[in-house]
């Protein structure tokens, strides 16, 4: 079984020929032949359903989810606070999101190793709204050989009204989509209502439409040549495949030579393989390849040429398996190995960083203090003869409630904290800006720059505490 090969050439291809300095014609170019992939039943098509309905639904409903008084899942870019369930988010916690984008990439990583592109099979965006867009054509359009029939057909009243349906519900379809992907940055109820009065601000119009275009045209027309031509995934997976990754393949040693026979026939007497060469793994198949070619670059590892291989053993009373997931190693009947360096490592990557983010954000303090020195003036002096520092200092409360704080400081004996009000109180999920003075006697100094800390306290819950330090400048003590 080959590592990878690219698709057959077909003779209905129109090629475009370059003829170089040898005088010989090379491909540059092929026009794109269009799939029609065959609709399927068996497991793994219906695994992927499974998948579909679970991520759309997360999609399209989890905007709508509300979590005491506010949305669920928001994330709030104009006020730069991030809302996930319970837990609210900060650009001082960046940290999170380089974490969790880490994890994500060894999640692939490990994944592809251990089962090869079940992440384009199953989860893909580009994977999961496809299939939609499909299953609406197939409603609207026909099987495979009536759309195909249909594409050959000459244009009549019929035909318009068959494509114009099926592309209304695509754009109505990407409308919506790119309204949900809104409304996970923009309240969705306001957005909703806005929507309807026909108040939309410029921005919002444009992301709606923006990513309704994407949709409309990524799923509805690109289709398969963005797996194979848009995604670099394609291109560097085999960095992560070895002999005993877990990837489609088809049984040369059981199917060859193929051939069509009668299904009474004793096929093995005829010297025939079990594959009966009826092009139905090629008939399903969303990217249009031929899986009995060996490993391709092209294949998104859905699986769907096993549903419909299965189907026609069963159909000739073969056994099951002529194209199954398996390994490269299993294939050449050599023992597979699922713990293997490569799968230990990133397994314990993740699990390790998994863990420890977690934990990080199960037990991070609620509350976060920012302080800002006025760096206009390096001090000023007072009437009374003190040394002050002016600050600015930013209370956020990342709780899912209201707190009322006291704040002080530490580590300058002698130096008195000043501010312009005593009742300090941040609601839930805000930040409060609070200008506050340090003064000190010039005498208590023990250089020209001390450190400071300020210390933040939430009066209902002692354990809702912070420590920032900063500078405070003043006069270089006389000698």
């Amino acid at each position: 079984m080959g590592t990878v090969s690219n698709l057959k050439d077909r003779a209905s291809r129109k090629d475009i020929p370059v003829r170089f300095a040898d005088d010989t014609e090379r491909e540059l170019y092929a026009k794109r032949e269009k799939v029609y992939p065959r609709e399927v039943d068996g497991r793994f098509a219906r695994l992927r359903a499974i998948a579909v309905w679970v991520l759309l639904g997360i999609f399209y409903l989890v905007p709508w989810l509300r979590w005491d008084d506010r949305q669920a899942v928001l994330f709030d870019l104009p006020a730069r606070k991030f809302y996930i369930l319970w837990f609210s988010f900060f650009p001082q916690d960046f940290l999170y999101l380089a974490f969790f984008l880490i994890i994500c990439a060894l999640s692939l990583f490990f994944f592809t190793a251990l089962a090869g592109r079940v992440w384009c099979g199953y989860a893909c965006p580009q994977t999961v709204w496809t299939e939609v867009f499909m299953w609406i054509e197939r409603h609207i359009e026909g099987d495979r050989a009536k759309r195909q029939k249909l594409d050959r057909a000459p244009l009549d009243g019929r035909k318009i009204g068959l494509k114009a349906a099926k592309h209304a519900v695509w754009v109505v379809f990407a409308l919506w989509t790119g309204f949900t992907f809104v409304g996970f940055f923009t309240p969705i109820h306001d957005l909703g209502a806005r929507l309807a009065a026909l108040s939309l601000g410029p921005w919002e119009t444009f992301w709606i439409l923006f990513y309704a275009f994407a949709t409309y045209g990524n799923a509805g027309w690109m289709r398969e040549q963005v797996c194979i031509y848009m995604c670099p995934y394609a291109r560097f997976q085999s960095a992560m495949f070895d002999r005993n990754t877990l990837i489609v393949a088809y049984d040369g040693g059981r199917g060859e030579p193929r051939g069509s026979r009668k299904r009474s026939v004793d096929h093995r007497a005829q010297g025939l393989g079990d594959c009966i060469d009826c092009t139905m793994c090629v008939q399903v198949c969303p990217t249009g390849i031929d899986i009995r070619d060996g490993l391709q670059y092209q294949c998104i590892g859905c699986a769907l040429c096993v549903d419909a291989c299965d189907g026609v053993m069963d159909r000739m009373g073969y056994p099951r398996g002529l194209i199954r997931y398996t390994t490269e190693n299993a294939v050449e009947g050599r023992p597979t190995r699922v713990l293997r360096p490569r799968t230990v490592v990133y397994a314990s990557l993740l699990a390790l960083l998994s863990a420890g983010v977690m934990t990080s954000v199960l037990m991070r303090t609620p509350l976060a203090l920012d302080v800002l020195r006025d760096r206009n003036a390096l001090y000023r002096e007072t009437p009374e003869g003190y040394v002050e520092n002016v600050y600015t200092l930013k209370l956020i409360n990342m709780d899912g409630r209201e707190h009322a704080y006291r704040l002080d400081i530490a580590g300058l004996p002698g130096a008195a904290l000043v501010l312009g009000r005593d009742d300090i109180r941040v609601p839930a999920g805000e930040v409060l800006s609070l200008p506050a003075r340090v003064r000190i006697d010039p005498y208590d100094l023990q250089g020209a720059s001390s450190s400071v800390t300020f210390v933040l306290k939430a009066e209902d819950d002692p354990d809702l505490v912070v420590h920032e330090e900063a500078r405070f400048i003043g006069p270089a003590p006389a000698r």
